[in-house]
């Protein structure tokens, strides 16, 4: 019934890709550690973008959806949930943001599990925090209205010990070192899964407690970079492995290999797609960041964040932020204000004309 015992977990072989891919993901975060240390400031932007691409992807994968301009309003707090998606939203971020800033720390338990939870729903009408009381099939429905049984999870009644045993193995395997923690918290997820142990938000649940069990292991990739948006990018995939690797899940012959595979791959994107944007952000790297920096160099006058965005369409503001970042810190460009009316001057031009960059109050 579970994917942790020590039995199922001894029969496991990996092929030389697979094995490929571990080695992969352990050279990543190796880098990233490196990348953390040397850069802590540069790395903020990217914090703030994967907050809010993560609460947007990991709800609407359930199908909850916000207008763009609420959703940043509401995960940088600056709003008031005022409907039942604005609710989700904003229990998803506390809960994420609990994560962030202290999943290192929290232990992997029922209790911590239990206040996730409770959090996610705290704005909602019905409280979080407590398993299932009723039986809860996982059920697909489809456009014409007709329904299909995917997964039967365990009963109501045998869910608080379903889930200790849950915590328990996995703990133990972890401590035992049965596995890589990139064995063990893609199993421990599907487990849990397989448990669905809450009456609703039972997928949400698993995206946060894998960000805190990567976290864990020093796989903290997610902080930058959204897991949550690439699952959703490739949520036929992301749905179909999790099935696919269920079936026989309560008799103990599930075949892991499909979702460990897709985990597997989602994890690498993320490295690749970190280490990609740490490129962009410390040396200008890549066609769109080199068009920003070329832009911003011809500048002989102050000038603003949407200036340069106008001047290079289809680059988006996050990405010349992150370029005026690189040439701040570079010492080639200086801000001549603070909030919406800043403005940009070359260092360069002022220091051939022997002027000083002064403060505006110029609207961007």
């Amino acid at each position: 019934m579970h994917s942790l015992t020590p039995d199922y977990l001894a029969k496991l072989r990996f092929d030389t890709q697979q094995l490929a891919t571990l080695r992969a993901l352990g050279e990543y975060r190796g880098k990233q550690l490196l990348y953390v240390a040397q850069s802590p400031e540069v790395l903020s932007d990217l914090r703030q973008v994967a907050v809010v691409e993560s609460t947007e992807s990991s709800n609407r994968l359930e199908g909850v959806v916000v207008a763009a301009h609420r959703l940043k309003s509401l995960v940088l707090k600056n709003a008031t949930p005022k409907s039942r998606s604005e609710q989700e939203i904003a229990g998803y971020r506390d809960a994420l943001g609990l994560i962030h800033d202290s999943g290192e720390q929290m232990p992997f338990s029922e209790g911590t599990v239990l206040q996730l939870h409770s959090i996610l729903y705290r704005y909602m009408p019905q409280p979080g925090g407590h398993w299932k009381a009723t039986n809860n099939d996982i059920i697909e429905r489809h456009p014409d209205g007709s329904t299909r049984i995917r997964f039967r999870p365990v009963a109501a009644h045998l869910t608080p010990m379903a889930m200790t045993d849950t915590i328990v193995r996995y703990r133990s395997a972890l401590d035992r070192h049965l596995a890589d923690p990139l064995v063990l918290v893609p199993l421990v997820i599907l487990d849990f899964l397989c448990v669905h142990p809450f009456p609703d938000g039972n997928g949400r649940m698993a995206r946060l407690l894998i960000l805190q069990l990567l976290y864990h292991a020093d796989y903290t990739v997610g902080r930058f970079i959204s897991l949550e948006r690439i699952f959703e990018e490739s949520k036929e995939s992301y749905f179909e492995t999790l099935e696919a690797s269920s079936q026989g899940w309560h008799e103990g012959i599930q075949n892991i290999a499909p979702w460990l595979d897709y985990f597997w791959g989602a994890l690498l994107r993320a490295y690749k797609e970190f280490e990609a944007r740490v490129g962009t952000i410390e040396r200008g790297r890549g066609a769109k960041g080199d068009r920003v920096r070329a832009e911003i160099l011809k500048r002989n006058l102050p000038f603003s964040i949407s200036e340069i965005e106008e001047a290079c369409p289809g680059i988006s503001r996050d990405m010349v932020r992150l370029v005026l970042r690189t040439m701040k810190a570079e010492g080639l460009i200086a801000p001549t204000g603070k909030g919406r009316g800043a403005r940009w001057v070359s260092l360069t031009v002022t220091q051939a004309t022997g002027t000083t960059p002064h403060k505006t109050g110029t609207q961007a």
